[in-house]
């Protein structure tokens, strides 16, 4: 005697569906609930004083580099203008860069009082005219 396989009802169907959207809704909201903070970009631009000086720039970004000792700096990138074709909407007047990402606003505040940040400003701000910071958070979707 042979046996048919039995075909999946309609209840059995709609039964399973009904339980992979919960556990799908459900993994839905665990995964919101492990979302980190907001990512925060730092970006400070930098224009030095004495801007034909390469041993202040090397100074500065010396310095820069000790801001990556901080536990809150989840990257750092130091930079100067890049050798790429002039246009009239790229700004190379600057003459050292910085960007840093943050977990969070939290952490991009307790950054600016940490030590090492207040030492980096004491001991280098003598070297540059002019700072601006750019600081960003990511537009959501939705």
């Amino acid at each position: 005697m042979t046996t048919r396989p039995q075909q999946p009802t309609r209840r059995k169907f709609l039964t399973a569906a009904g339980l992979l959207g919960a556990v799908a809704t459900a993994s839905a909201v665990h995964a919101a609930e492990k979302q980190p903070a907001m990512k925060v970009v730092h970006h400070v631009l930098f224009w030095l004083k004495n801007k034909e000086s390469q041993a202040d720039r090397d100074r500065l970004i010396q310095g820069l580099r000790t801001l990556q000792q901080i536990s809150q700096v989840r990257a750092l990138h130091i930079g100067v203008p890049a050798d790429t074709t002039k246009r009239p909407v790229v700004d190379a007047s600057y003459s050292v860069t910085e960007l840093m990402i943050f977990d969070s606003v939290e952490d991009q505040n307790s950054y600016q009082d940490h030590p090492i940040h207040k030492k980096f400003v004491a001991d280098h701000s003598a070297l540059w005219e002019k700072v601006i910071v750019y600081d960003s958070v990511a537009v959501r979707e939705g």
